[in-house]
């Protein structure tokens, strides 16, 4: 199986090392940095289950751009959303009409841009359920647990197979966006993550974080309500019962959610990574997909849009953590200010 990986950053190399473990001839299509360091390297490929896999540099391919792709039988897009249009306008020339294209990104509707571009392909969602953390030296670690979910289709069926020989867990989904949904009430730990300056055990572990996951994800829920948008349960309780569950005290969480926590020490969100390289983040198809959901229902989002206003500051500059108490009142801040104006406009 011939496999473009347009993207290669943690994710990207991930997969497709694990693909090519796996006996598919790959190529990583990505920035200089990242692919002068695992053609030098090789891949080590572990996980939190002791699992680990080698890939030599002679046994998969580098580009820092798409080339010819007439050969390619698959093609998984892993860059972040922001340059998903671009990026793919690059395939266009040469990709061959019916080759599967599988979105691997975070938010909602990066399927649906892609398929414009491309609309002789056959263009489908997924998502990644797993963190991957990048150590020097070509090692990539899977930190969380999870597989891949992807929007089923007939085509994607030959493909599963070589999934699951690599060891990827790819689950096909008749309806994806439930899921695509669900996934992003998980994300929004991202930006919290990310202001906290901590590892994502670490941060998980305070209950003023995890209270301000709640906020934003019981504000995420609302909305959602409100345009008839149901999440799949990805946890082991439903959507709402984790909103409560996060702010139980410490101890009563490790007792009760202590498969949450675990997590690799060193994993962080990919919204840490980015603002630790100085790069643009994901938060507008994140946050901003709840804002905007809101703004289309008629309802507020103040959690969420100070979310995106913090992250916005940490990418131009602002290299502040906080620490849970202080994120906490300043959610707590923005959500009662836009209590106070509602109850004001209806008065």
């Amino acid at each position: 199986m011939n496999v473009v990986v347009l993207g290669a950053g943690s994710i990207g190399i991930y997969v497709g090392g694990k693909l090519a473990a796996a006996g598919a001839k790959v190529t990583f299509v990505g920035r200089p940095r990242m692919l002068d360091e695992i053609t030098a390297s090789g891949l080590r490929l572990t996980d939190l289950d002791g699992g680990e896999v080698t890939v030599g540099p002679g046994d998969f391919e580098v580009s820092t751009t798409p080339e010819d792709l007439t050969s390619a039988d698959l093609v998984l897009v892993t860059v972040k959303s922001a340059a998903t249009a671009d990026a793919v306008r690059d395939l266009a020339p040469t990709i061959r009409p019916g080759t599967l294209v599988l979105s691997l990104q975070n938010g909602i509707g990066n399927d649906a841009v892609i398929r414009e571009i491309l609309p002789t392909c056959v263009v489908l969602a997924g998502m990644v359920m797993f963190n991957v953390v990048h150590h020097p030296g070509g090692r990539f670690h899977r930190g969380t647990e999870g597989g891949i979910a992807a929007q089923d289709d007939p085509g994607l069926r030959e493909v599963a197979e070589f999934f699951d020989r690599a060891g990827l867990g790819l689950r096909r989904y008749q309806d994806l966006l439930p899921v695509q949904w669900a996934k992003l009430l998980l994300n929004l730990n991202n930006p919290i993550n990310a202001l906290s300056g901590r590892s994502l055990r670490e941060e998980l572990a305070d209950r003023n974080y995890r209270r301000c996951l709640s906020l934003a994800q019981r504000e995420a829920l609302a909305v959602m309500n409100r345009a008839r948008i149901h999440p799949a349960r990805l946890t082991p309780l439903p959507p709402e019962l984790m909103t409560r569950l996060l702010t139980v005290p410490d101890g009563v969480f490790r007792r009760v959610a202590g498969r949450v926590l675990a997590i690799d020490p060193m994993a962080r969100s990919s919204m840490s990574d980015d603002l630790a390289l100085g790069r643009r983040t994901e938060i507008s198809w994140l946050c901003g997909e709840i804002v905007g959901l809101g703004e289309m229902v008629g309802m507020p989002t103040p959690v969420n849009q100070r979310l995106i206003e913090l992250i916005v500051a940490a990418e131009q500059g602002d290299r502040r953590t906080w620490t849970g108490a202080e994120l906490l009142a300043q959610l707590r801040t923005a959500a009662d200010a836009a209590s106070t104006e509602s109850q004001a406009n209806r008065d």
